[in-house]
């Protein structure tokens, strides 16, 4: 019988759901969508102090944006601790665990000591064989892991290969706390294991608590998860990431106006590879997703390359799902919700749609499909900006009258039949059709770039063009 991968995500509640840890959740979600198993979601939420609810919720949502569905209800570490200590008490019977009775003094000299002597700082075993009879009264104990000190302890992982730490190097570690709050060690291991995960996918900054848990399914009798330690991200410039360099809340990349479907194409390509491919499909890294094709080195993000990257997707989605995209991401966009109130308002939601297919041509985001989109949104007179004004000579004043007077008469209000008559006026006047569109774009948008000028009128449509024309246009002259 085969057996079903599970996956987890594992996110600690204490901030958003940064950058790095969507590349991990995504990693698990295509390494168990590809093999048909399943994506567990469990918030670890032990420290109490810095776990909000509000964290809580912005991952869930973060997950939901992205498209990085899980399977069943998140499992919630704190609520688990009498499981957790049930575990200690196993090994504790077993032999595997013992009680430690050294203060916060007593650690403190050790740490001197180690740090005088040039040692890394261990815990030196002093309560691991003494009989219980030893036992200091009225102190309560720390419980600590018979940890093995000959031997090595070896992780054979999917992505950094055979890694072997001398047990030597590694001390008996705390499992329970002396108030009895279970460590962060100890409730990782006997999670996963009641979640039946049987591949543990997170950063390499884990590969050494990777040993340390191992150790700790070992005391316990449990079999080992097949782990992969998948490679940091830094930025470009190959410094560790920081904000700098974009390492912020998802929710930030979704006011930014990026497509999720584009941040999980980038995502999914740093750090792993299908050959040159760059630009594929969420379907198509499922279908082709290798945990062994994960390198080892250090991932780099570029958000001008995501910025790009979302440009493609958003030239290449299909105007209505572009336009669904638009309208469900407003209410997060930098001045979205008064964008949306002027639409509705105006009832120019069509003229959206028909300047769309233009718009998209130039935006990368959807912030800057809703600036070039803004045209829409102004009322009359138009605030022309100081490098469309320059537009606005006195000729071309003349030319926007003679042209109000001949678009007047258009009917049916066309794209074509618009540039037709663009078209005449320069041709009559003998200046390029740029002497007349330039400042007619200037004069119906306030800027000297937009959609295609035509594309424009029809958006607008006849009304609102003929009136802001005229607000631009010079008087016609006597007869």
């Amino acid at each position: 019988m085969t057996e079903t991968v599970v996956t987890r995500f594992a996110p600690s509640p204490t901030g958003f759901l940064h950058i790095g840890g969507a590349r991990t959740a995504l990693f698990n979600w295509l390494f168990a969508r590809s093999l048909g198993g399943k994506m567990l979601l469990r918030i670890e939420d032990t420290d109490r102090a810095r776990s909000t609810q509000g964290a809580i919720d912005a991952i869930l949502d973060g997950l939901k944006w992205l498209g990085l569905d899980w399977d069943g209800e998140p499992t919630f570490q704190f609520a688990r601790a009498d499981r957790h200590r049930e575990a200690v008490d196993q090994m504790l019977a077993d032999g595997r665990a013992y009680r430690c009775y050294a203060g916060a003094e007593e650690l403190e000299q050790m740490r001197a000591l180690a740090q005088a002597e040039g040692r890394p700082p261990r815990y030196d075993g002093r309560w691991r064989d003494r009989p219980a009879a030893d036992a200091p009264a009225g102190v309560s104990p720390a419980i600590r892991l018979k940890a093995p000190t000959e031997g090595e302890t070896v992780i054979d992982d999917l992505v950094q290969g055979r890694v072997v730490i001398p047990n030597k190097d590694l001390d008996d570690l705390v499992l329970l706390r002396s108030d009895g709050t279970p460590t962060y060690m100890l409730a990782v291991v006997v999670d996963d294991h009641d979640m039946g995960v049987t591949h543990v996918i997170r950063g390499v900054d884990h590969l050494t608590n990777a040993a340390r848990q191992t150790q700790i399914y070992q005391a316990l009798g449990w079999a080992v998860p097949k782990m992969a330690h998948i490679p940091l991200i830094h930025g470009p410039d190959g410094a560790k990431l920081s904000k700098r360099h974009g390492a912020l809340g998802v929710e930030a990349y979704r006011e930014m106006g990026f497509l999720p479907a584009a941040l999980r194409n980038y995502l999914a390509r740093l750090g792993w590879s299908h050959g040159d491919d760059e630009i594929f499909s969420t379907e198509q890294a499922v279908e082709w997703f290798d945990i062994g094709s994960v390198g080892r080195s250090a991932a780099r993000f570029d958000q001008l390359k995501l910025q790009n990257l979302n440009g493609h997707y958003m030239r290449a989605t299909p105007d209505d799902e572009l336009l669904a995209a638009f309208k469900a991401s407003l209410p997060y966009l930098p001045g979205g919700e008064e964008a949306k109130n002027k639409l509705d308002a105006t009832g120019r939601w069509d003229a959206f749609a028909i300047a769309l297919p233009g718009l998209k041509e130039r935006a990368k985001t959807l912030v800057e499909l809703l600036d070039g989109a803004r045209f829409l949104l102004d009322e009359r007179p138009l605030a022309v900006e100081p490098a469309a004004e320059g537009l606005l000579t006195a000729d071309a004043r003349a030319l926007l009258g003679e042209l109000s007077g001949r678009l007047a008469a258009l009917d049916p209000w066309t794209a074509d039949g618009a540039e037709e008559i663009v078209r005449s006026v320069a041709e009559d006047a003998g200046v390029k059709l740029g002497a007349v569109a330039q400042p007619l774009r200037a004069a119906l948008t306030g800027r000297k770039t937009s959609p295609g000028i035509f594309d424009v009128l029809v958006a607008l449509g006849r009304e609102e063009s003929l009136g802001r024309i005229a607000d631009q246009a010079a008087p016609p002259r006597a007869a």
